[in-house]
């Protein structure tokens, strides 16, 4: 079930209005790394604390537990729903969070692909083109001219066997 702005406005103290606010999607891309993280241990805390109420105040309605205020729980709505607020809040901060780490994932793994490139492309540029293979500078190794096969071992053992047991009931038939 989604809950709108009016019942998370309902729900919430002006402070923690604040914070929910800023886990909605234009809000929260403009945050800094700081920001963020603050965010989150805050909603972290006031999530806890919410959880912890909404369990108190269940064993209260069960009879587990003393009334802790004035007069005892009637229901637990109010608590439930706040709980459930704040979770969805912490969610959207983990999502963000998620998000920022995977794109700073794949910027350094583009990054690294392009100084590797740019490595294997300076090696390649300083290559001697005729020979000057002399054993007095060391022998470098001739690179192999043979082309790699494309078929798998695997599957080359396969079709061998496969034509020698055809082969053998060829030979088996002759006589």
């Amino acid at each position: 079930m989604t809950i709108s702005r009016k019942q998370e406005e309902r729900a919430l103290s002006l402070d923690e209005r604040e914070v929910v606010d800023k886990s909605h999607h234009p809000a929260i891309q403009s945050l800094s790394d700081a920001e963020l993280s603050r965010l989150v241990k805050l909603m972290r805390e006031r999530r806890d604390r919410a959880r912890a109420m909404a369990e108190r105040r269940r064993r209260e309605l069960r009879g587990k537990a003393e009334a802790r205020g004035a007069a005892p729980a009637r229901d637990d709505e109010g608590s439930k729903l706040k709980l459930s607020v704040l979770s969805v809040a912490m969610r959207r901060f983990n999502a963000e969070i998620e998000r920022r780490r995977r794109m700073n994932a794949r910027i350094a793994l583009v990054a690294s692909a392009n100084r590797a490139l740019a490595e294997k492309q300076r090696a390649e540029r300083e290559v001697e083109t005729f020979n000057t293979r002399h054993a007095h500078q060391g022998l470098r190794p001739k690179e192999n001219q043979r082309a790699r096969s494309l078929i798998r071992p695997g599957e080359r053992g396969r079709l061998r066997k496969a034509a020698a047991v055809a082969q053998a009931k060829k030979d088996s038939r002759g006589q």
